[in-house]
């Protein structure tokens, strides 16, 4: 399949609906991009889903990059979007270009994103000012976790709403190529997404959103945690994996495993001389194993 590219998702808007998940590694990505994902995000979401952290907090770019990466070596023709961490862009633009050039460079993402609105805008120029494509996130923004005192819905009172819809407005008019409304009631939502020009996709935002994004492993119900109210569970993988695992361990401890079918054979008359190698009772035969052994390294 061709690759798609932040322009191609950009001129997506008001069409098709985009589909976006996360991936953190080559099987996840392999996956996603044979389902026909549009967008893979490799997210700070790898801290919680993978790594056990209780937030996104303690990411590093060194860590984003190497999960980037990974994702990459399974060339999807999904568009690959890194996130960019913590305080990778929250002090200087400067900064900002340095670590989304790691996640591009040395990750091979085809571009960024990051949490944030007006407050963010020189650091969004910046970027893309390097030629950069960035794809902006707002409403709730895991980063903020502290300063919004826990995972809250954003945006549910007038004035709050008024402000996130200026936000983006700005990062559209920035030229950011998507943005992610994240945890916001679905009427700001849909008057967001048809005030700015670019994509919108939505993640616990309503089905107004130009796409929808969720975490691979909440999809799949590879986990047990509690789930967000927005996550509609498509499998259970984690109880398929445990019962087959279940299954491997009762055959190990029975010993029907390994069968026939999954052990190597060697011949029978190399098994007898290896038998008699080994026993060093090779009694009159002794010629006939020397001889039998070099005709047999001839044919390796």
């Amino acid at each position: 399949m061709k690759k798609i590219t932040a322009p191609a998702i950009k001129a997506r808007k008001g069409g098709e609906k985009i589909t976006m998940i996360t991936a953190y590694d080559e099987p996840s990505a392999r996956i996603a991009d044979r389902a026909g994902a549009d967008i893979i995000l490799v997210g700070d979401s790898v801290a919680n889903v993978v790594l056990g952290r209780e937030d996104t907090l303690a990411m590093t770019v060194d860590e984003m990059v190497y999960h980037t990466a990974a994702v990459m070596t399974a060339e999807p023709s999904s568009l690959v979007v890194g996130d960019m961490p913590w305080l990778s862009y929250h002090t200087t633009p400067e900064n900002a270009v340095d670590n989304a050039g790691r996640l591009v460079r040395d990750g091979g993402a085809g571009a960024v994103k990051l949490e944030g609105g007006r407050k963010r805008l020189d650091v969004v120029n910046a970027v893309l000012d390097a030629e950069i494509p960035v794809m902006g996130h707002l409403g709730l923004t895991p980063q903020s976790v502290h300063a919004m005192g826990g995972y809250r819905v954003q945006g549910k009172q007038a004035a709050a709403a008024y402000e996130l819809i200026t936000d983006a407005r700005a990062l559209a008019e920035a030229g950011v190529f998507a943005i992610v409304l994240e945890g916001v009631p679905d009427v700001l939502a849909e008057m967001v997404t048809a005030e700015i020009a670019v994509p919108t996709i939505g993640i616990g935002a309503g089905a107004g959103c130009d796409g929808q994004v969720l975490v691979f492993h909440d999809v799949l119900g590879l986990h047990d945690k509690r789930t967000a109210k927005f996550v509609r569970q498509y499998a259970n993988i984690a109880d398929v994996a445990v019962e087959a695992l279940e299954r491997f361990f009762a055959d190990v401890r029975s010993g029907s495993f390994p069968g026939d079918d999954e052990t190597y054979h060697m011949p029978e008359e190399s098994a007898e001389i290896l038998r008699e190698l080994n026993s060093g009772d090779l009694g009159g035969a002794g010629l006939a194993t020397d001889s039998f052994l070099a005709d047999e390294a001839m044919e390796q």
